[in-house]
């Protein structure tokens, strides 16, 4: 009886799994992702968030640089919102709140959180050095947001979780040195999983971004030279092996946005000749 119980529950959960593994596609580059957790049930969150950190976070006093970061923003996420309107996205559209703020800093750092909401330090303003990079790196962090990056990474994490339950239900009669066995290889796994979904997710931003700067009126050479800045800032150093590290290295994203450059101005372009 215990037995069938325990299929039943296993079972269970794997149907679970199954419906939580449900697929979707992301706009432009066609990757088949894992179907993201709802806005609705994370942007009220998310924008609480942000209304948080900015209330225990120094917002910069420099009129000139905020105005720019501002000014970026709203150029980068315009192209956005008429991508979205041009083809059939227009309930998403109107659920971003596009916002966009410079905190006193010197991390070299930027984010956005789902829906819409951007943070860059000023660390980062030396590595972007223009008005160009600044839109090279507001394309990335934009594209974020745009790809449901941090909604998809959620339901991943729903998903590991649950395969942990299946993993411990399946070998609760088994030895304890078994289970232990089990529980390390399936952490193992299931961590380089998410680290290479990480990469993905920052490797698909980097392009995403890249088609944005440029619709957004940017050359979109920039987009490289911010990673080349990046590598001597910290001063060319290797970190670990890129299969266990949250990021591409530095030279494999120089290398892709400058071989990926071409096709993102013929993607610029068509997305643009649509509102015309």
């Amino acid at each position: 009886m215990a037995k069938k119980i325990k299929m039943k529950k296993i079972i269970a959960l794997l149907l679970l799994v199954g419906f939580l593994t449900e697929c979707t596609t992301v706009p432009i580059t066609g990757r088949k992702r894992i179907a993201p957790v709802k806005d609705e049930n994370v942007l009220p969150a998310s924008f609480a968030q942000y209304k948080g950190f900015l209330e225990k976070n120094k917002i910069s006093k420099d009129k000139r640089k905020t105005e720019e970061l501002k000014n970026v923003g709203e150029k980068i996420s315009k192209a956005v919102d008429r991508f979205m309107r041009n083809n059939n996205m227009e309930k998403e559209a109107n659920s971003y709140k596009w916002e966009f703020n410079l905190v006193e800093d010197k991390t070299v750092n930027a984010w956005c959180l789902p829906g819409g909401k951007v943070v860059f330090y000023t660390g980062i303003l030396p590595i972007c050095d223009n008005e160009e990079g600044v839109a090279a790196v507001m394309g990335h962090e934009v594209a974020h947001a745009f790809a449901k990056h941090g909604q998809e990474r959620m339901r991943q994490g729903q998903i590991q979780a649950l395969g942990g339950i299946a993993v411990a239900l399946g070998t609760s009669g088994k030895s304890e040195e078994a289970q232990q066995i089990w529980g390390t290889v399936y952490g193992v796994g299931s961590n380089v999983t998410m680290l290479s979904y990480s990469r993905e997710h920052e490797s698909e931003a980097d392009k995403l971004g890249l088609v944005f700067m440029i619709m957004a009126g940017y050359d979109g050479k920039e987009a490289a030279e911010v990673w080349v800045r990046m590598s001597k800032n910290s001063g060319d150093k290797k970190g670990p092996p890129q299969i266990l590290s949250t990021h591409p290295s530095n030279e494999s994203r120089i290398q892709a946005l400058r071989a990926f450059l071409p096709e993102a101005k013929k993607l610029a372009a068509k997305y643009n000749a649509q509102t015309k």
